[in-house]
This record gives C-alpha cells, structure tokens and sequence, in this order.
C-alpha cells in the first residue's frame, strides 16, 4: 500500500512511471508491426544511428532541450532507415548485412562525436553520454510532455492508417496490385517506429531501446492471433514494463532504471512463451500430451475390437500380448489398457485378458467411422 501511495504522491516516482508506461505503450504498438513485418532487428540498428543525432543536434544548436535532442535523434535515425533500404534493393547487400553495417558505423560515429563534445570547453555538454544507457530518475515534466506529444501524434496516425499498415504488414504484393502508394506506406511505418524509438532514448538508452520494441510485440504475438488484439496487448505490456521497472529501481537505491525496466519486460516475455495458452510451451505440451493419449486410446479400442469382430460378439476378450504385438505405438498396451479400465470402455477378464464393454464397443465403431469411413 505503501508503494501505491509513493506512485502516485512521490512527483519523481510518478513522473517516471508515467513516461516509462507511455513509452511502453507506443513502441509495443509500433513494435508489434516490426515484428510481423520481420524488421525486428531495424529498431536496434534506428536506436543506434540516432546517437549521432542526438550529438550533432547539440553541436549545431548548443541546445540540451529534449525536443531538439529529439528532433535531431530522428532525423539521423530516419535516414538510416531510408539507407538501409537503398542498400538492399540496389546493391547485393543483404538486409541482415546492411542493419550490422549501418549499426556499427552509425554508433562508432555517435561515439566518436561524444568524445569530441566532452573535450570541449563548456560545462553545458556534460550528460549528453546519459543516453548511451538512459536515464529514466531524470525525467523531468518537460521530457514527459515530449514524449506525450511525439508518442500521441505516432498512434493517431497508426489508428489513422491502420487498414494500410495491416495490408502492408501481412502482404504488400496485394496492396500494390490494389494500388495502394506500399512504398510511401512503408516509410510511413518507418518514420513512425523512428519516432517511437527516440522517444526512449533517454529513458532506457540507445543500447537497450530496442528491447522496447520488440519484447511487449514478442510476448503479445504468444497470447492472439489477431492483429488488433495485438497490438493493444503490446501497448499495455510496454505500459506495465515501464511502470513495474520504475517501481522495482525505486526499492533498491542506485538500481538503474532503464536496464530494470528491459529486465521486467523479459520476464513477461518468458512468462508467455512458457505460459501463453494458444502457443506457450507448457499448454503446448500439455495438448500434446493429450493427444498423444487420445491416440493410445483410439489405437487399442480399435484392435480390441478388431480382434473381437472375429468372434460372436464385441466384447470377446484377448491377450494383453496379442495386442503388444498389434500396437503401432510406442510402448506396451499396458498403460493404456488401466486407462481404458478407469474410463469404463475395457475390462480385465483375467490377468491376462482384456474385453470391450459395451460403451468401448460404440466408441471404437465411432472411431472406425470417423476414420474409415465406416467400412468396419
């Protein structure tokens, strides 16, 4: 309880909270087009190009305003994009080359500009290196208004375009035999995960930014199928990342924010892909572990009836072994035969012998049917 109330009372916890979770929202929204559109690595190589951004926007205007740090963060990270995307169609360089390319120069050049600017005589340039790795306890109202307002104008046009970017995502062939400009779109799209990664920039930083925008997609994509679904599952995990990493920094002094508040969305990546109902890895075991049963049961009530269809009647027994020996299955009919028993479709004659009753004599012609076609 304590906790809630610091959340909400506390001005720097509540002010970090709040920008971690509108930063979580629009880079899991965004991400989550990243990820259907396998550009999950383009957010890690944008993050990076816009560390020179961020220094030559202070070279040029003298100024720390996150608004022109921003500006100056997207541009250069846009055109990156933009070169990527030259590199790719018009030379024989791969995508995967052109990201790693792009990443390494545009990060040695940013690094190399931040060099130049702490060796420069004015104390104004100091914390610039801050968004290397973020600094989310920094976050001021003016940084929070920033990202309200590059973050608000980035899922209106989403929401404005969705149809577009949903076509595009799944398949840009059909949009451009419909007609649909799929080249301006994927700019579009671009520019707009661009603006949604520098919005993050100095809370978690140009390392671990990326993280941000694939991890909420990621850990979504486990829980639905659907696009809409999605996406806003996304948004609300980023949301709940942000706020969780900043209560989580706030327990244990000089715990880093950013680097916490990737950890927690991990976490939530691992608890999907373990848990998740439609893909997680435990329900995923457990359908097959079902069916696998399912298949046993299916298997020995057939041969038993096989067997007993020789005779007068379906519920003529036979030898555990006969049916070893007729099981395609792995194992021995043992188990099964137990099972068969606890669900009342066998039961044992002797120690030996097992006999259909008569709710495992109509199951296994239901069987039969459903697989032969009722040619029994």
């Amino acid at each position: 309880m304590d906790l809630l109330v610091d959340l909400f009372n506390d001005y720097t916890l509540r002010t970090v909270a709040l920008g971690a979770a509108l930063l979580g929202i629009s880079s899991g929204a965004l991400g989550g087009f990243a990820l259907l559109r396998r550009q999950s690595l383009l957010g890690d190589a944008i993050s990076h190009a816009a560390l020179p951004g961020i220094a030559l926007a202070f070279l040029l205007t003298g100024s720390k305003s996150p608004l022109v740090l921003v500006l100056g963060a997207g541009v250069v990270g846009w055109f990156g994009s933009v070169l990527i995307a030259a590199l790719t169609r018009r030379t024989p360089i791969t995508y995967d080359t052109s990201l790693g390319i792009l990443l390494s120069v545009f990060f040695g050049f940013g690094l190399v500009l931040l060099t130049f600017i702490q060796r420069m005589p004015n104390a104004n340039q100091a914390g610039l290196d801050s968004f290397l790795f973020g600094q989310a306890a920094a976050l001021m109202q003016r940084d929070i208004m920033v990202i309200v307002g590059i973050g608000s104008v980035v899922l209106l046009i989403t929401v404005l375009f969705w149809k577009e970017f949903k076509l595009i995502s799944f398949d840009p062939d059909v949009a451009q035999t419909l007609g649909f400009p799929v080249r301006a779109l994927e700019h579009l799209l671009t520019a707009l995960l661009v603006a949604a990664i520098v919005i993050g920039l100095q809370t978690v930083g140009v390392v671990l930014m990326s993280a941000m925008i694939i991890a909420p997609a990621a850990a979504a994509r486990q829980w639905t199928d659907r696009l809409g679904v999605m996406i806003v599952l996304a948004a609300i995990i980023g949301a709940v990342s942000g706020v969780g990493g900043a209560v989580s920094s706030s327990l244990v002094p000089n715990l880093p924010t950013g680097p916490i508040i990737v950890v927690v969305a991990s976490i939530i990546v691992l608890i999907s892909l373990l848990f998740a109902l439609r893909r997680g890895f435990v329900f995923r075991k457990v359908r097959e572990w079902k069916s696998g049963r399912a298949l046993r049961v299916d298997a020995v009530l057939v041969d038993l009836y096989t067997l007993a269809s020789q005779h007068e009647t379906a519920g003529y027994p036979h030898s555990e072994r006969v049916l070893n020996v007729m099981s395609t299955m792995s194992g021995t009919a043992r188990r099964t035969l137990k099972l068969l028993e606890t669900l009342e479709l066998a039961r044992p004659i002797d120690a030996e012998r097992w006999a259909l009753t008569s709710e495992g004599e109509e199951r296994a012609r239901r069987v039969i049917d459903r697989q032969f076609g009722g040619r029994s």
